[in-house]
């Protein structure tokens, strides 16, 4: 079988050469499409040159969902956030073929800068503030719900919590993590139903860029449900996540997650942030422990002999290595058990985040 690296580079040449085409035959462009570092394991991103349009190319489904359903579903993100006025315009859906497994999205071109930590953070907390603002849809499909959204993605995190015995993962890491998805579980039987809106559940530093206006612009759409919206408030603000991209993000002390909080909390409805509030911080909890446990599915279903029975795919082959080396040594260093502590410390001890969310 040939090198990961090798099958990567034939992939990315017959999606070139696809993408080409069509941008010869659809926009009247006769160049070839740029691909962009890859910075993800969803997607590839190639942009269209003397426009501000680049394709979004999946590399799986993040869903697993069949391909047409992946790309109805991800149409659907863009299309469901953009009158939040922070996120990209979609342009065109470009149907799946054999070059294009999963299809494409042609989107719009944000320019500026990575996001960097501390100080973008606030820009960040009122980016989602935009989206959390936007009203309720009458329904929410395709994009997914639960009727009870904190029992849905404990329900995520049980099934991904399977692969906590895999023998990477220290025993006393597997017991705190096991310990605090029972208190998740309690928490969520306490608080019942809580705030509800649209929120991006991909809310990691690395998927903001910023413009020249210091305005942040969330790019990574395609998980995007009606849930809660302190989960997208983890994610832009957990260590998981402040450290996961290989270019933007930074370490973020409780004090400046805190404002952060409080940035969001001034820029959503006053009736909303009352009543998110006082769930934010088992909120919290529930994301990191998604984020965690998905950190074990991933060493077990990224090594050549998994056998991938859905369109979800986390093999190494689909992404360059410099990436899937960087991705290795960030769950490596999430499943470590003093790691695990400091993180969990945000919600057990008494701090100003804590204090705010009461």
């Amino acid at each position: 079988m040939p090198p990961a690296s090798d099958l990567r580079q034939d992939r990315l040449s017959r999606i070139r050469d696809r993408l080409k085409e069509i941008s010869r035959q659809r926009y009247g462009c006769n160049a070839d499409p740029v691909l962009l570092t890859d910075k993800g394991l969803a997607h590839d991103h190639f942009i269209l040159p003397g426009t501000d349009r680049l394709f979004r190319v999946p590399k799986q489904s993040q869903m697993s969902l069949p391909p047409s359903d992946n790309l109805n579903y991800q149409a659907a993100c863009f299309r469901r956030a953009e009158p939040g006025g922070s996120t990209p315009a979609l342009h065109d859906r470009i149907e799946p073929d054999d070059a294009l497994p999963f299809g494409a999205l042609l989107v719009q071109h944000i320019h500026g800068r990575p996001a960097e930590l501390p100080q973008d953070i606030l820009a960040i907390s009122r980016c989602l503030a935009a989206i959390h603002g936007l009203p309720l849809p009458e329904l929410f499909e395709p994009l997914l719900s639960y009727c009870n959204p904190l029992d849905g993605i404990l329900r995520e995190i049980h099934q991904q919590a399977e692969w906590l015995s895999h023998p990477a993962i220290a025993s006393d890491a597997r017991e705190m993590i096991r310990a605090e998805i029972s208190a998740a579980q309690q928490d969520a039987t306490a608080i019942g139903n809580p705030a509800l809106c649209l929120i991006t559940f991909d809310a990691h530093p690395g998927n903001y860029i910023l413009q020249p206006d210091d305005s942040a612009v969330i790019v990574d759409l395609e998980k995007m449900r009606y849930a809660t919206p302190g989960l997208d408030l983890a994610h832009a603000t957990l260590y998981t996540s402040t450290s996961w991209d290989i270019e933007a993000g930074g370490i973020l002390t409780t004090e400046q997650v805190a404002a952060a909080y409080a940035e969001w909390l001034r820029h959503v409805p006053a009736a909303f942030a009352r009543q998110a509030r006082s769930s934010l911080l088992a909120e919290r909890r529930v994301m990191w422990l998604w984020s965690v446990t998905w950190c074990a599915k991933w060493l077990a279903q990224s090594l050549p002999d998994y056998h991938n029975k859905t369109t979800q795919n986390w093999s190494k082959s689909l992404s360059d290595d410099a990436l899937t080396r960087h991705v290795a040594d960030r769950v490596d260093c999430y499943l470590q058990p003093d790691i695990i502590a400091g993180i969990c410390s945000e919600w057990q001890d008494d701090n100003t985040l804590t204090a705010l969310c009461r």
